[in-house]
């Protein structure tokens, strides 16, 4: 791959695109795993979620906006809380957070992870009730774990030494026992980008297995006994489809609370193996199932507790992504169409790194599709840009559109629901879009498009 100065996006220069990338035999095709499950095309080839076609939710909310398929939520939701009917399932709050999520996250039986002090107040002023609510974070604040402990969080999953004594003083202050956890990183570098793993030794999350420091960890809040230490957490990464790091990582984590249990004669009842599940972004994606992954989980920790004679551990997991992510799509409009010396063809939208970095961030790979027509024109590789000053400002890198794409198409990004608002900008000052919920032949927004007004609202000058 050829170097460029604006980043390893740029260096592979030529129109062929990926390896694996097909000319398709339909453009117009929508391939079911990416899609959330109530899309698809109407009879006149317009795409539509929930009884809504693309126009009409641009005419009435404008482009570029998130579109969450509510029912597909649900469904996910439910699927989960299916394959682990006896275990506790957290949304990973972090992957995208509003009130309007956090009630269905409720009102689908599922338990909700937070990791900041503006999570923790979403999560509360939505009504999730505080003992379904667990409180990640390297780096908590004395401000945000007395707000955690007096709203009566479940479970604060500690991360530092300089945590544990921080937490104990305030529970000692205020003559309470919080649960805790502690997070251990086991050693398992899951087959994921770089930035997104996790349990490596050298990176800012846990305590060492290998170096003690997660053992130490436990002994001394065992012997303080201030806080309830009900258990052990282990997190490898995220877009985790090999499910043989979790196997691994399941193993290590409960040797270690058999030597909690010889050395302190305290046989710990819970056991959180964390989240990272994937999810189908292209169509070299392919994610396991809920009832697959609980199946492999459950039987690594049967056969490990049995091999370690202790008792299996209530079992929690953290899905983010594998349930907010399939279901939502970005709908923006077309603004230019450039083809470059038979290079490339690029196709701008009016959005780009401001609602979804993680191309830029990760060298993401996503697809995309002419959501305002169908077109009998023939397939051309075109890579969708956004509209900010960066070289680096890419949507889609490879997709095969229609020839006859232009100014005006309605196109839609699959696969955008997970950290793509989250992580949202206003680089260049450009205004993040709304997320608008489709049920039933229905939209209402959840989170309102923001202004310009807005933005010089924060400008005090």
């Amino acid at each position: 791959m050829r170097a460029h100065e604006a980043g390893a996006l740029h260096g592979d220069l030529g129109s062929r695109g990926p390896a694996w990338l097909r000319t398709p035999d339909d453009v117009n095709h929508l391939v079911p795993q990416l899609w959330p499950r109530n899309v698809a095309r109407d009879a006149t080839g317009t795409l539509a979620v929930g009884g809504l076609t693309a126009g009409a939710l641009a005419e009435e909310f404008g482009t570029p906006a998130y579109v969450l398929d509510e029912g597909d939520l649900r469904s996910r939701c439910r699927d989960f809380r299916a394959a682990f009917p006896d275990q506790d399932v957290y949304y990973a709050g972090k992957a995208f957070l509003c009130r309007a999520v956090v009630r269905v996250i409720a009102e689908e039986g599922l338990h909700l992870d937070v990791c900041t002090g503006g999570e923790l107040r979403t999560a509360l002023a939505a009504g999730m009730p505080a003992e379904r609510i667990g409180f990640h974070g390297n780096n908590k604040s004395v401000a945000e774990l007395t707000r955690a402990v007096d709203a009566g969080v479940g479970r604060i999953i500690v991360d530092s030494f300089d945590e544990i004594d921080r937490l104990t003083g305030i529970a000692r202050e205020r003559g309470v026992r919080p649960k805790v956890l502690v997070r251990v990183t086991v050693g398992v570098e899951a087959h994921t980008h770089e930035f997104i793993a996790t349990a490596h030794e050298d990176q800012k999350f846990g305590f060492s297995l290998a170096g003690g420091a997660a053992a130490e960890a436990a002994f001394r809040i065992i012997d303080e006994d201030v806080l309830d230490l009900r258990g052990l957490h282990s997190h490898i990464g995220s877009q985790i489809f090999d499910a043989s790091g979790f196997e691994v990582s399941a193993r290590r984590v409960l040797g270690l609370q058999a030597q909690i249990r010889d050395a302190r004669g305290v046989e710990l009842p819970e056991l959180d193996l964390g989240g990272g599940f994937g999810i189908a972004y292209t169509t070299q994606d392919d994610p396991a199932t809920p009832q697959d992954l609980s199946k492999r989980l459950n039987k690594i920790v049967d056969s490990e507790c049995a091999a370690l004679s202790l008792a299996v551990p209530h079992l929690s997991v953290e899905p983010g992504r594998a349930i907010i992510g399939p279901a939502v799509f970005t709908l923006y409009e077309v603004g230019t169409v450039k083809d470059v010396d038979g290079i490339r063809t690029y196709v701008s939208v009016d959005g780009g790194m401001s609602d979804n970095i993680r191309t830029a961030l990760y060298d993401a790979s996503y697809s995309a599709t002419i959501a305002s027509r169908s077109s009998d024109a023939t397939p051309i590789l075109a890579r969708v840009v956004g509209k900010h000053c960066e070289s680096g400002d890419i949507v889609v890198k490879d997709e095969f559109l229609p020839a006859d794409v232009q100014p005006g198409d309605l196109l839609a990004v699959p696969g955008t629901g997970a950290y793509c608002r989250s992580m949202a900008s206003n680089y260049n000052h450009v205004p993040r879009p709304p997320v608008v919920a489709v049920r039933d032949g229905k939209a209402r927004v959840i989170v309102r498009r923001e202004t310009e007004d807005d933005l010089l609202a924060l400008d005090v000058g």
